[in-house]
């Protein structure tokens, strides 16, 4: 017999019954009835009832057994009596009489309990990691995501495509988020960098001539946490193509990613691909005050300013009359009563605006359909009529409206708008609905009056040349995201080939022609070659696991996450440098400024 084991703690069944057995395992909880131990061992596999009576030579040693300790034990399978049997368990028809025992490994007091779902402080988990992810969920979410990744190697691979593996330490570039810099030993004074993403080289290897290409790629970003995002790594399904269009690419990966959400969504509907909408960036701005909808809410907010221009709300009627200004109204289905009105008066107040004004509809007295709330009485009925002949509103409905300059208040809309299709029950909350975002504006202004890259500096401006020689903030972009319910899953662009297109882009932003030779040399010299168009896409695997094991925090799908301060609290990183380490790279560390 094995060492440690003829069977998982999975694979006992009653056809088993008779045999003598070795399981190793850890011990889920132990239960003494009268007498008789009971201990539900359990591997990475399942869970075996194994008992102990006074009768065995073992039970000494069994008395002395706790949780967590991992044990080997070889006994008897017997099938249990009828009442008895646990039909949740693949082994529910057995139980195993031990004959002897080893302790494997003994286990100190437990700081957390590994058995049943105890909530914990997360900074007790992630200390504990090896413990936390013991317990069946965080076994069941691993699990999940090993699939997930297997299913997306095997689909790529299914399209033609290849997996090639890049660099880790390269050199810096603007990616939209902080490097990881590496010091170099045998060029004092120089820094490698670790890569926010491959982009440079799977541009490169496109040049190369490869034509099809994806990596289950890691990725380094100093960034700030979220619940949805790593502050140092993640990993990503990384893929470039050679002679492709932008719809060529949502074609390639759009069935990639609905077949890994249909296999591993636990039934919920999933939109298929050929129904996913294009919606630009100003739209999606515009209708959901997010790059990211979640489509599963139905509310489309609209601009309603002509409503209120020159009408006797005072407030917005002085608005709309600077430039860039205008009013937007939030339709709110169902949502026609004044208590409901007041709570969401009250969460914009909680977002730090003065309020919001809302309409709502209910039936008068003598039957017919009145507007009530304070902008009905302001404005009049034949402007309350008009607001609700174009957002399709009727008796019990209500509308929300936001005013000023966009940018100030889209982001708030966009959060009202989903509080608004959740608490009235509107969003549809077992389907994954995807959105491609597209059109995205190349550049923004930045705080000294110039331009900045507001995405990838790498993508190809819609229009090519011409494009750049008007308006910057005008400039779209063949770039593109995936969203689906309400997170970004997906980013990529048809990429800039062409080198006078590329220096003129960065030189909008500005980077001069040198700058960009020396920070982009590598990939200026190949476009040089006969580099032919091309363009890929990244969707974010810690992400997509995040939504198929419909949890919102980002650190439950990740095996060793960092806490919200960027810590490894179980391995104490970041960790201060020796001094010997210091002398060697020709590094002093500065005192914390105070």
């Amino acid at each position: 017999m094995h060492a440690y084991r003829s069977h998982t703690c999975a694979e006992l069944t009653k056809a088993d019954v008779g045999q003598t057995v070795r399981l190793s395992g850890w011990v889920n909880r132990v239960r003494d009835h009268g007498g008789i131990l009971f201990i539900d061992l359990r591997d990475h596999y399942g869970v075996t009832q194994v008992l102990c009576d006074p009768d065995s030579p073992a039970f000494a040693a069994v008395e002395k057994v706790r949780a967590e300790w991992c044990i080997r034990i070889d006994g008897e399978v017997k099938a249990r009596d009828a009442a008895l049997v646990n039909p949740k368990l693949p082994t529910g028809e057995i139980e195993v009489f031990i004959r002897e025992i080893e302790v494997l490994g003994a286990s100190a007091e437990l700081p957390l309990q590994v058995f049943g779902d105890q909530d914990y402080p997360e900074e007790t988990r992630l200390r504990y990691r090896y413990l936390d992810l013991r317990r069946e969920a965080m076994q069941d979410n691993m699990k999940l995501r090993s699939d997930v990744v297997r299913s997306m190697r095997q689909r790529m691979w299914d399209k033609g495509f290849r997996e090639y593996q890049t660099p880790i330490i390269t050199a810096s570039s603007p990616e939209g988020a902080r490097d990881f810099l590496v010091p170099s030993r045998l060029h004092p004074g120089k820094f490698y960098a670790l890569p926010q993403a491959p982009q440079q080289f799977k541009q490169l290897i496109m040049v190369s001539g490869y034509d099809k290409y994806f990596q289950i790629a890691p990725c380094f970003r100093d960034e700030d946490p979220r619940a949805d995002r790593s502050p140092t790594d993640f990993y990503q399904l990384d893929l470039e193509m050679s002679f492709v269009t932008q719809q060529d690419v949502f074609d390639t990966v759009s069935p990639v990613i609905a077949g890994v959400f249909s296999e591993f969504g636990g039934g919920k509907k999933v939109d298929a691909p050929e129904t996913w909408p294009q919606i630009s960036y100003r739209d999606a701005a515009l209708w959901y005050g997010t790059d990211k909808p979640d489509l599963r809410n139905p509310i489309k907010m609209q601009v309603v300013s002509e409503h209120f221009r020159g009408s006797g709300f005072a407030i917005f009627a002085k608005l709309l009359e600077h430039e860039g200004n205008e009013v937007r109204a939030i339709p709110a289905p169902t949502g026609g009563s004044r208590k409901f009105c007041d709570r969401m008066n009250a969460f914009a107040q909680k977002e730090g605006l003065p309020g919001m004004g809302y309409i709502f509809w209910r039936k008068a007295e003598d039957g017919t359909m009145e507007a009530a709330g304070p902008l009905a009485k302001n404005i009049g009925p034949e402007r309350t009529e008009a607001i609700r002949q174009q957002l399709g509103l009727d008796v019990g409905d209500a509308a929300f409206f936001l005013g000023g300059k966009p940018a100030a208040f889209e982001k708030i809309a966009g959060k009202a708008r989903t509080v608004i299709g959740d608490e009235l029950g509107l969003t549809e909350k077992d389907r994954f609905a995807f959105a491609w975002i597209v059109d995205f504006p190349i550049y923004q202004k930045d705080e000294e009056g110039g331009y900045e890259f507001e995405h990838n500096p790498f993508s190809m401006p819609q229009g090519g040349m011409e494009a750049l020689s008007g308006d910057p903030l005008d400039v779209r972009g063949f770039q593109y995201d995936l969203a689906c319910n309400g997170y970004e899953l997906v980013s990529g662009a048809i990429r800039n080939h062409k080198p006078e297109i590329m220096f003129k882009a960065f030189e909008i932003a500005g980077y001069g022609e040198d700058e960009v030779r020396r920070r982009f040399g590598g990939m200026v010299n190949a476009f040089q070659f006969g580099a032919p168009p091309h363009g890929g896409c990244a969707a974010g695997i810690d992400r997509i696991v995040m939504l198929l094991a419909d949890t919102a925090n980002i650190r439950e799908v990740i095996m060793f996450p960092m806490n919200q301060r960027a810590e490894d609290l179980m391995m104490d990183a970041p960790s201060a440098p020796t001094n010997d380490q210091l002398r060697e790279l020709r590094l002093r560390v500065l005192p914390k400024e105070e």
